[in-house]
């Protein structure tokens, strides 16, 4: 597939990739749950992928996948209003909810389709999320941030990863911008500093994997992935818009600079963003697989919030596109997309994260075309609810969670044995 800088070219081959992301989805078939992905697929990837719809939508103004969007998202936002329905509640952390609330941020910034009447708004289901994470705020150990998991029955309740922290500190800083309340403000400021304070930004902006409360937070695993620098970025991006504040100007242009762990030193492939923990080696696993999608979504917003970064972004972008489009050439369609896009080749890949991953590249070069993230002086529709989601976890009915099944102990056992295996193996390694 070849794509070129041409505004109809670049649609066409989105469109071809929205197509193929969409054959993955099975929430609207007869008996299905919406919002819903197979296996083997986790929620809070099915809620990344609607975040990717509302984007093609966004960018191309082709509505054929809006409804669908709409139905998962209203369906998955849960009895509750706060993207913790009952069948996932069991498993899920707060990175899970609050990629959901990301989709629904992004329908509010964007002026998507309004829910009906009797439906929560799209600002009203972020600030549920933002108000429940924020009362999840722990200082028993490490002087403050969020937890990994929810529940302290679910294995990695005792990490506290740069993903869950990133995604608070970002979800403050856009409902900071878009509604102009500083009480977000100030919760997006106590964010960053303590992930800074305590090691998981790096002296030189470096956006570290995570560190565990059974250390108080001194020991550190210093895996660095595409999204959680992105997740960073994109936050430190809307709190420099809305405060113009010189510190985060800085803070974007060294995570900026930091990005250089993830660019391709090949000179056939200059410029060209992979997962650099795994892609080369083949070890990328189906969460992974999906990650440098989400940044390149949050990179096509830096540029218009911090215009400044446009020449850098931009040359980012286009390559990696480039790189990327040159190999969805697999699947029954020959436009499937696989993983590995240094090599120049077709890696055999299919599936929702690598389809996500090449569209978002793809879609954001448009972003001379559309006008960035709106708020509520500049357009934004959505009508909020401060008082959201202000109960507490504990009035969750336990009779109403999803049974942890064998594969959920199992699965979230080796996440918590390989995490803490990584941080003893990365502080050998920084003694050493």
């Amino acid at each position: 597939m070849l794509i070129s800088q041409d505004e109809a070219n670049i649609k066409h081959v989105a469109s071809e990739l929205a197509w193929d992301m969409v054959t993955f989805y099975t929430g609207n078939n007869t008996g299905d749950t919406p919002g819903n992905l197979p296996e083997p697929y986790y929620w809070w990837e099915a809620g990344a992928f609607f975040g990717t719809l509302i984007n093609y939508w966004y960018y191309t103004g082709d509505t054929t996948y809006n409804n669908i969007t709409m139905q998962a998202l209203l369906h998955q936002a849960s009895p509750t209003a706060d993207f913790m329905p009952p069948n996932q509640t069991r498993t899920e952390g707060n990175d899970d909810q609050a990629f959901w609330a990301f989709s629904a941020m992004r329908a509010a910034e964007l002026n998507f389709d309004n829910p009906p009447d009797d439906q929560p708004s799209w600002l009203a289901l972020v600030q549920a999320v933002f108000n429940q994470q924020a009362g999840r705020w722990n200082t028993e150990q490490c002087n403050g941030g969020l937890k990994w998991q929810i529940y302290s029955f679910n294995n990695g309740y005792n990490y506290r990863n740069a993903i869950s922290n990133g995604c608070f500190f970002n979800i403050a800083a856009r409902l900071a911008r878009y509604t102009g309340n500083d009480s977000y403000t100030e919760w997006a400021e106590k964010a960053w500093d303590w992930t800074s304070a305590v090691g998981i930004i790096g002296p030189k902006m470096e956006v570290f994997d995570g560190t565990s409360d059974t250390s108080n937070c001194t020991s550190m695993n210093h895996r660095q992935w595409t999204y959680n620098n992105g997740v960073f970025l994109h936050g430190a991006a809307h709190m420099w818009n809305y405060t113009g504040d010189e510190k985060w100007k800085q803070r974007i242009d060294g995570l900026l600079d930091a990005q250089s762990v993830f660019l391709s030193q090949n000179a056939s492939s200059k410029n060209v963003l992979y997962e650099s923990i795994c892609e080369l080696w083949g070890t990328c696993r189906t969460d992974q697989f999906s990650f440098k999608g989400y940044l390149a979504r949050w990179m096509g917003d830096t540029v218009k919030l911090a215009p400044w970064t446009r020449s850098t972004i931009v040359t980012r972008l286009q390559a990696t596109a480039k790189a990327a489009t040159a190999q969805c050439v697999g699947g029954k369609t020959g436009t499937y997309c696989g993983m590995k896009w240094t090599t120049g080749t077709y890696d055999g890949n299919t599936g929702v994260g690598e389809q996500m991953s090449a569209l978002e590249f793809v879609q954001a070069t448009l972003l001379d075309t559309v006008s960035g993230p709106m708020t509520t002086r500049t357009g934004g529709t959505s009508k909020g609810d401060g008082a959201a989601g202000t109960g507490s976890d504990a009035d969750k009915n336990p009779a109403e969670l999803k049974p942890i099944t064998t594969a959920d102990r199992v699965g979230a056992g080796i996440a918590t044995v390989v995490i803490t295996l990584m941080i003893i193996g990365w502080t050998y390694l920084m003694i050493i």
